[in-house]
């Protein structure tokens, strides 16, 4: 509500600093003698229009803040509590439309994950698998990256950064003592997995329904809820394009529940990990590069340890079944096997996408001469991811993939810092607060 009035104000001050200059060019000065008589320089009128102009504004400007105190101040707190949500839809409304701009000039690559998952189709062959979490992980970075947001994400702190591993350690360890003693907690934590799943659904559908259907305005399209669900959640209108994601999601939950073989609802699982994926991205920054070094460090050492050490990790990835992982049929064997799947982690794309994230908004800031952060970020990511594959085709077993991708990408960051001679910019970089232009 601020902008349109000040921008009033400005164009009042331009137009009076318009007529003021023309007024002073052509007015004739009295003068007691021929002698003394003379028009105005350049100088002198272009001076003197200036100060009015300027004088005109902040009158104009300390005009509008005095009335918009007052206002402030007569209005009744149901009038501000009414204000307060006019302005945060509008706010939303205009993110919305930032995010449907930034998927209509991704539209490739969220296409390409369309068809990626029909290659299932195509066989369960073992390179078949391989080719679907590269294209999947490698293009879901690459778009989480570059994705806009609505809210300010929540950043990560350097003793966040420290205790994750820790955490992280706490959390599977405890999820392997109940498996090993009997406890099979998989119900309860898939149930709260898919119903999250459901609203990160409908929160990332939005621009995607926005630009599969760009002659409805969902801008202006509600639904008024009836006026005893209206008392509950003190909502009169919910948008219709919310409402029509927000079943998608709860679709994706009773489809993932239905009494189904996995192996023929596994795409199911996989749209709501990407769903979780694409939100967590979003959701959480980095802050720092060193918050963000320290975090990639501790985690390498974390999947190093659970994967090769001990058998936690391949358990629970294998007995708790959630959609927190991608899912591919493996390959018909002889041998009879435990887990019918090849599994990518979801943190192996989380964990290192926020990297990929971060190296954006260095860009943004440093904008590098010789090379982007950010591109060089994503094609780190496919290497580390690629290296992990090869390995695990050659060894013939699973492999900590935060191995080969947490070097990678610290390592082309700074080495992409040193081609840009910004090692030291880069390094002690920390993300600031900007405010988000309008479209």
């Amino acid at each position: 509500m601020k902008a349109p009035l000040l921008l009033c104000s400005a164009a009042a001050a331009l137009a009076a600093s318009s007529s003021a200059f023309q007024t002073l060019g052509g007015r004739h000065q009295p003068a007691s003698s021929a002698s003394s008589w003379r028009l105005p320089t350049k100088a002198h009128s272009r001076t003197t229009s200036s100060s009015t102009a300027r004088k005109l504004f902040f009158n104009n400007n300390q005009a509008l803040q005095q009335q918009q105190q007052q206002q402030k101040q007569v209005e009744t707190e149901e009038e501000k509590q009414k204000r307060l949500k006019q302005e945060r839809l509008a706010e939303i409304e205009i993110g919305e439309l930032r995010r449907q701009q930034r998927v209509s000039e991704d539209k490739l690559g969220y296409l390409f994950l369309f068809a990626l998952q029909f290659l299932p189709l195509l066989g369960s062959d073992r390179y078949l698998s391989i080719a679907y979490f590269f294209g999947l992980a490698v293009t879901t970075v690459y778009l989480g990256g570059r994705q806009e947001v609505i809210d300010k994400p929540e950043k990560v702190t350097k003793q966040n950064a420290l205790y994750a591993p820790v955490g992280a350690s706490i959390a599977i360890g405890g999820l392997y003592f109940l498996l090993k003693n009997g406890i099979d907690p998989t119900a309860l934590y898939a149930v709260g997995v898919t119903l999250f799943g459901a609203l990160c659904i409908s929160d990332i559908g939005v621009p995607l329904l926005r630009n599969a259907l760009p002659h409805v305005d969902f801008g202006t399209a509600e639904i008024e809820l009836p006026e005893v669900i209206a008392k509950k959640l003190d909502v009169d209108r919910v948008p219709v394009d919310g409402l029509i994601t927000l079943g998608l999601g709860l679709l994706c939950t009773v489809v993932y529940w239905a009494p189904v073989a996995l192996e023929n609802k596994f795409l199911i699982s996989n749209a709501i990990a990407w769903a979780l994926g694409m939100v967590s991205l979003g959701a959480i920054s980095l802050g720092s590069f060193q918050t963000g070094a320290i975090l990639l460090a501790g985690l390498f050492c974390y999947d190093v340890f659970w994967v090769f050490g001990t058998d936690v990790m391949m358990t629970v990835a294998t007995k708790v079944e959630a959609p927190v992982k991608f899912l591919y049929t493996a390959p018909p064997s002889d041998v009879p096997k435990d887990y019918p799947f090849s599994v990518l982690g979801l943190g192996d794309v989380v964990i290192p996408g926020l990297f990929v994230r971060f190296m954006a908004k260095v860009d943004e800031v440093l904008q590098p001469k010789n090379l982007s952060y950010f591109t060089t970020a994503t094609f780190a990511y496919a290497a580390g991811l690629a290296a992990c594959f090869g390995a695990n085709e050659m060894f013939h077993n699973g492999q900590p993939a935060l191995l080969y991708l947490d070097p990678s990408l610290v390592g082309s960051a700074l080495a992409c810092a040193a081609v840009n001679n910004q090692v030291s910019d880069v390094w002690d970089f920390e993300e600031t607060e900007t405010k988000q232009m309008e479209p």
